[in-house]
């Protein structure tokens, strides 16, 4: 058995598309995976499956969400392994002036353009830090992500592709319910 976690892109985000998390919860058991945990209102879901395919799950819960809810999301799934990866691949780590909870990984549903960051660069000049490893982009909101320009919806353009974000503690507590 495999560990997994899903991460849902743009559900209940400021009252918009709202999902309960027992709903997700059961859309997932649905599926006939297992030990399904969920974690914050965003759209976190931990659970494991005897199913190698990441593609064909990811595809599997965004079929059965848009059946269930009446509209689509995309859905980034990990393993665990790659989840570990990506902690440890983290540009910030041991750097004890950065605090957690201004860092984000954002989960891409596929590789970014090779000019990626430059093309970010060129356009925007703000106090953010960005750094695109393989799959994931690591943002330091050194003001709050609240007040930045740099959105969403920006990097999304910039990246040509889509994806979702989760702060760092959130990313950290989901590995914790992966190694439990």
């Amino acid at each position: 058995m495999t560990k997994y976690v899903s991460l849902f892109r743009g559900i209940n985000v400021g009252g918009h598309q709202t999902v309960r998390m027992d709903a997700l919860k059961e859309l997932h058991t649905s599926l006939d995976l297992q030990d399904v945990q969920t974690y914050i209102q965003s759209g976190n879901v931990v659970f494991t499956s005897d199913n190698p395919n990441v593609i064909q799950i990811q595809m599997d819960i965004e079929d059965r969400f848009a059946q269930n809810f009446g509209f689509q999301v995309k859905v980034m799934v990990r393993t665990a392994g790659e989840f570990n990866m990506i902690i440890e691949n983290n540009p910030f780590q041991n750097q004890p002036m950065r605090e957690s909870k201004w860092l984000v990984a954002m989960f891409l549903a596929s590789n970014p353009i090779s000019t990626a960051l430059e093309d970010i660069q060129k356009t925007y000049t703000g106090p953010e830090e960005i750094h695109i490893i393989g799959q994931e982009a690591f943002i330091y909101y050194r003001e709050g992500q609240g007040r930045s320009k740099l959105t969403n919806t920006f990097l999304e353009k910039k990246l040509k592709t889509v994806g979702t974000a989760r702060n760092w503690n959130t990313v950290l507590r989901l590995q914790k319910m992966m190694e439990g």
